[in-house]
């Protein structure tokens, strides 16, 4: 068999030092199938808001299969690569939802409200197997149980090549399972030093504007003062980190702003129409 390429879009990107572009939709077919044709690096199944349903994430990672795509690009990464926002704090340890995901084929996982080392350190281990403690990056340690059937088919894999591709990136270099954690409370920002010095295996941090806004007695004001000079907080750190720095809530408005900035990873509003977002593509050299 040729070498497997790097089937996830939204690392490629990244590890290329390029902007991702993402967005959240809900778990339907008819959104899985819109979006698969759409521009976009990746897209990110909304669970946390929405229900967290897994017969209906499953058919929607059904509907973003297209044969004539593998078949016309000669590669088995998909066009654009799923993910999930799940529905838990970081706080509630809920590793078997990730678990959940991961096991239907799911590429990456958005874990919301992650405010401590301990809570962003079990988020990088729901995400990973277990392995011997003398293997190289052993830590965090992996708690992922192991039924790698589904994900593997999805991924068109056998389930030795599943393993060796089923871990977090970067701490795994050839790894396709992608750690997105969200910083959206005041602890998270004043912890987020700690956090991104002490847990290998985080690929990106969003920032959580709406319920950070909200904590800080400024609901959705995005623009006042104290709240753009925390989210300002958020994206230094990352970069002092050499961390991807991603915003929620790029638009026509703010998108050149933001690409200035050094946002890495943008997610504009799903839709039907792709002018906005080719805007984006076109400020960031994409």
């Amino acid at each position: 068999m040729a070498e497997i390429p790097r089937l996830n879009g939204v690392i490629k990107a990244l590890e290329e030092g390029k902007t991702a572009f993402t967005t959240f939709s809900p778990a339907d077919i008819d959104s899985a199938a819109a979006l698969a044709a759409s521009p976009l690096d990746g897209v990110v199944f909304e669970m946390e808001h929405g229900p967290f349903d897994a017969p209906n994430l499953r058919d929607a990672l059904q509907h973003m299969l297209s044969r004539r795509q593998i078949l016309d690009s000669g590669t088995l990464a998909p066009a654009v690569t799923p993910m999930v926002r799940i529905p838990p704090n970081g706080g509630e340890m809920n590793q078997w939802i990730a678990k959940q995901v991961l096991d239907l084929g799911i590429y990456g996982i958005v874990f919301p409200h992650i405010s401590t080392v301990d809570e962003a350190w079990n988020a990088v281990r729901a995400c990973r197997y277990p392995r011997l403690q003398e293997e190289p990056d052993y830590n965090p340690p992996g708690i992922r149980g192991d039924a790698p059937t589904r994900a593997a088919r999805f991924w068109g894999l056998t389930a030795q090549e599943y393993y060796a591709r089923a871990d977090v990136w970067p701490l795994a270099p050839q790894g396709e399972v992608l750690v997105v954690i969200q910083c959206e409370d005041l602890l998270a920002i004043d912890n987020l030093p700690s956090i991104l010095e002490q847990v290998p295996g985080i690929g990106v941090v969003l920032i959580g504007e709406g319920d950070l806004s909200q904590e800080m007695g400024h609901p959705r004001e995005y623009d006042h003062p104290d709240v753009a000079a925390a989210i300002n907080t958020i994206l230094r750190i990352c970069k002092e980190h050499n961390i991807p720095c991603g915003h929620p809530h790029p638009d026509a408005n703010n998108m050149e702003r933001l690409v200035e900035e050094g946002y890495k990873f943008l997610m504009p509003s799903a839709g039907r129409s792709f002018a906005v977002l080719n805007q984006m593509r076109s400020l960031a050299g994409r």
